[in-house]
């Protein structure tokens, strides 16, 4: 076959086209001649696999700092090299992909007919659409809790926005060390225990702030704190939720790109109409 237009390494065969060995081309330019290639070759390389998945290919190359590595066969002969070049494209296609997954949609849906875009997303659109109804029955629960107090209703948007957004946050994280393999079963619970944490410092920031502003704007104390104490619950339940969610799905054999953005916004939307509703109607009423 023809050379790539770009290459690094040379790989040495033996007589079966198995690799023994590589030698830098730099190194090979250098060297003294004649030499024999045994004695400036290395004989420590890391083998891909033909049928190996291109993302964990991408992985391999960032944990050892590769710049080209041998591909071969089931037999183990050498079928083909491939080079860091190829991996950053690997790793920009990965990127967008997940990115896609994230909001429901596929990248060749540009340029799909109307019908099979529609088809594709409907699946999705019917599931966010279930758990918007869930939340809603949450609301039902406390409909006569708003029609005593209207100012529930005007400030409800604000405890799931923080939710949903800080929730983001945990979960945008999560997905991305998930897919470059640095959150392992090994780290899971220390990762899981500091987003807990962030959550819960940035509550009570943020609850103090939000629990101010409805206290002057409302005249009452109380419904400051109904506001504050709900949103420091979900805030620390969406920090849970951002790592907990995209672990269990990534167990289960689930892409967690694709699923855990409709569960992460079903769950703050839930628990922070249900805090915000029921501390409501427990303390104001």
């Amino acid at each position: 076959g023809s050379l790539p237009d770009l290459f690094y390494d040379i790989f040495v065969v033996d007589p079966s086209h198995k690799p023994v060995g590589s030698v830098a081309l730099s190194r090979l330019l250098r060297s003294r001649r004649p030499v024999p290639i045994t004695d400036i070759m290395s004989s420590e390389m890391k083998l891909v696999q033909v049928a190996d998945d291109q993302e964990d290919v991408a992985y391999l190359f960032g944990q050892r700092d590769l710049v080209s590595a041998p591909v071969v066969d089931a037999a183990g002969r050498l079928v083909g090299v491939i080079t860091v070049d190829d991996v950053v494209d690997v790793i920009h296609e990965e990127h967008e992909e997940d990115i896609m997954r994230l909001g429901g949609v596929r990248e060749d849906d540009l340029y799909e007919a109307v019908g099979d875009t529609t088809r594709a997303r409907f699946s999705w659109l019917l599931l966010n659409l279930g758990t918007a109804i869930l939340a809603s029955v949450i609301i039902g629960f406390f409909q006569g809790t708003i029609e005593q107090i209207v100012a529930l209703a005007v400030l409800m948007p604000i405890v799931a926005s923080m939710g949903g957004n800080a929730g983001t946050q945990t979960l945008t994280v999560t997905v991305r060390a998930l897919a470059m393999k640095d959150l392992t079963a090994t780290n899971a619970m220390r990762v899981v225990g500091k987003e807990v944490l962030v959550g819960s410092i940035n509550g009570v920031v943020f609850a103090l702030l939000t629990g101010i502003v409805a206290w002057v704007w409302f005249d009452s104390q109380l419904l400051g704190l109904v506001i504050a104490l709900a949103m420091i619950i979900n805030m620390v339940i969406a920090g849970l939720a951002g790592t907990t969610i995209p672990l269990i799905l990534e167990r289960n054999g689930i892409d967690p790109a694709v699923a855990s953005s409709v569960f992460l916004t079903t769950i703050t939307d839930v628990v922070g109409f249900a805090a915000f509703l029921g501390l409501a109607a427990w303390i104001l009423l």
